[in-house]
């Protein structure tokens, strides 16, 4: 990342400390364009070895476009008009269509744009939208949920599912034993650009009340393809239920086109892998 892309980071960190978050809030509908957005090939590989993807492969692993919209995203997340505060926003859950595979050596135009502002029984929820377009067409596509926890008044926020609860019906098999060090937050970070204090030290986690540092949502997403799989046209959804504090030991179960992260009972991450199908069939 250059020196542009970490000045919005940084602009809205300072900004946090003024925000109001409220779901009826007045939001940007700016729609911010990157074209000509090429893959820096150290940069893939060293956020490959983090995540467990392997390296030296043809086509990008399905979680990177992401990382490679991430400055454009802070750059509308953290702008004046943004009414979440950047500083310990939680990334509650995202879904990704990879429409074709997406070629290393490619070259491709991205979009990011709020979807919109929501109640959340925590506080409030922001819906922010990634498109990669290779040659014009749309390649792959993503909607993440973040939450800005703060009090809440009135019924009418959004339930959470509980935290022990399964998705898609009964629990899956015993699988994997994780064990993640202390340092995966700061290692993903200097491979994403995502420096959040709540994944960094566990001073700065506390500052925003975890008692230590969580691992990245999209970290632990990304793990849990690199071992699960993907086909090239994909459709993933995943919840990250509760938060993976580190250092922690979680199990990876999978079956079919589940997986979870949990811990005895209690589930961190949840997710569905399913072949993407064209509304035309094609």
């Amino acid at each position: 990342m250059t020196m542009s892309d970490h000045l919005p980071l940084v602009t809205g960190a300072l900004r946090s400390p003024f925000k109001r978050p409220r779901p009826d809030a007045d939001f940007p509908r700016t729609r911010l364009v990157r074209p000509g957005v090429r893959v820096d090939l150290d940069r893939l590989a060293a956020y490959e070895r983090v995540c467990g993807f392997p390296t030296g492969e043809d086509a990008l692993p399905l979680t990177y476009p992401h990382v490679l919209a991430f400055p454009l995203a802070m750059r509308l997340m953290g702008g004046r008009g943004f009414p979440l505060p950047l500083l310990g926003l939680v990334h509650t859950s995202i879904d990704v269509t990879r429409h074709t595979s997406l070629p290393v050596d490619g070259t491709y135009e991205l979009a990011v744009h709020i979807a919109g502002l929501a109640p959340h029984r925590r506080g409030t929820q922001a819906t922010v939208v990634i498109e990669a377009r290779a040659a014009g067409k749309l390649v792959w596509d993503s909607r993440s949920t973040y939450l800005a926890r703060h009090r809440t008044v009135g019924t009418g926020a959004r339930e959470d599912r509980t935290a022990s609860a399964p998705q898609g019906g009964r629990p899956l098999p015993g699988g994997a034993e994780w064990r993640f060090g202390a340092d995966v937050g700061r290692r993903y970070a200097a491979v994403s650009g995502d420096r959040n204090p709540i994944h960094l030290h566990p001073l700065t986690a506390r500052l925003f009340g975890f008692p230590r540092p969580i691992a990245h949502g999209m970290w632990t997403v990304a793990r849990c393809l690199a071992a699960h799989g993907a086909p090239e046209a994909v459709q993933v959804r995943a919840e990250f239920r509760a938060p993976v504090p580190l250092p922690g030991t979680v199990e990876y179960v999978a079956e079919g086109g589940r997986f979870e992260l949990r811990r005895g009972d209690r589930l961190h991450l949840t997710g569905a892998v399913q072949p993407f199908v064209p509304a035309d069939g094609h």
